[in-house]
């Protein structure tokens, strides 16, 4: 009779992650162009076609630039979080939080200098998404709560605070019913980089994307995060404060999530509005696992899962598929992320039993 044995790798060369990871990037690929062909749509055209759609035109990088920015940030907050094994799955609402505080600014600073209401916007902004980061960490450290299913719970209660607001008290009152705050002042509002239609948030993308890789490679506390996510009894015994890092990188993740919503609320929308949430804190999560944790190379997944959701909208128009199509193909990657990840890991032998 033949089983199979699951044996741990003793080392995991470079080479072998990069193969692993395009891989699975490859099968998910596969997949998506299966679900063209069940559907009755061009499958090899219709992936490509996706491509074009997404890197063939100028026009097309500056918008998967746009999308970039936000899911960028998202993605460095998830993956600090994730570093220390806490699994926070609450960017999303994180980030409608930090719109929240960006709009309770500039709707109550008209008129002031642009530096003083967009420092402001962005200061109150990580001040709202850090605490609502917080509150999953306080109940994970002193209740214990599984801050899984804390963080996703609380997701859709920002969401909901969001219609609150602008259906009611923010609801601009010259907006013909239509429930969006009023539109924010030329001082609140970060404009274009001259000569593109990509807004000065890519610049706190690579300021918080260096200030991230410096601080995890370079420095004690990042080592400890590192240290404690490896082995929690081990930095319990070392007496590294555990409970503090938590109570950090869930302030921290939830902060830069909240930057996230400030640049997508002040230079995209221009207000506040229920179409701010598309999903960027989703995508953060197959992002950060895309890119390994690395602060680096989140660049380049948040750049290439932006220009899978402006392919899809190429498709949308031109093979008529579902809005959804886009969702399922991040789900797929993801998935086989996590399956190569196993196999990256760990080897299967068949064996004879005696």
């Amino acid at each position: 009779m033949i089983g199979l044995r699951i044996e741990k790798r003793q080392e995991t060369p470079f080479w072998r992650s990069c193969l692993v990871l395009a891989g699975a990037v490859g099968i998910s690929l596969a997949l998506s162009a299966a679900m063209l062909a069940f559907q009755d749509r061009p499958a090899l055209s219709g992936i490509g076609l996706l491509f074009q759609g997404a890197f063939g035109t100028p026009w097309a990088m500056e918008d998967c630039l746009v999308k970039a920015i936000p899911i960028f940030l998202c993605s460095l907050g998830v993956a600090i979080a994730f570093r220390l094994q806490i699994w926070n799955i609450g960017a999303e609402g994180q980030f409608a939080f930090g719109a929240v505080g960006a709009t309770w600014v500039a709707l109550n600073l008209p008129g002031q200098p642009a530096w003083v209401t967009l420092g402001a916007m962005m200061a109150a902004s990580m001040a709202f998404g850090g605490l609502w980061g917080l509150i999953p960490a306080v109940l994970k450290v002193r209740a214990r709560a599984n801050e899984i299913i804390v963080t996703l719970m609380m997701n859709y209660l920002a969401i909901l605070f969001i219609d609150y607001l602008v259906y009611g008290a923010w609801k601009d009152p010259t907006s013909f019913g239509f429930p969006v705050t009023p539109e924010f002042s030329a001082g609140a509002i970060i404009g274009m980089i001259p000569g593109t239609r990509v807004n000065w948030g890519l610049v706190l993308c690579l300021v918080f994307g260096v200030v991230m890789w410096v601080f995890l490679r370079f420095t004690r506390l990042g080592f400890e995060l590192k240290a404690s996510g490896e082995n929690i009894r081990a930095a319990r015994y070392a007496r590294l404060p555990y409970d503090r890092l938590v109570a950090l990188v869930m302030v921290a993740s939830g902060a830069l999530a909240g930057c996230a919503g400030f640049v997508e609320a002040s230079a995209n929308l221009n207000r506040l509005q229920p179409s701010i949430m598309v999903g960027y804190g989703y995508t953060a999560i197959v992002v950060a696992w895309l890119a390994r944790l690395n602060p680096l190379l989140i660049a380049v997944a948040s750049f290439l899962l932006a220009g899978l959701r402006v392919g899809v909208e190429t498709l949308q128009l031109d093979l008529q598929v579902p809005a959804a199509f886009g969702g399922i193909m991040e789900g797929l990657i993801l998935l086989t992320v996590l399956a190569g990840g196993f196999f990256e890991q760990y080897r299967i032998r068949f064996r004879k039993s005696p």
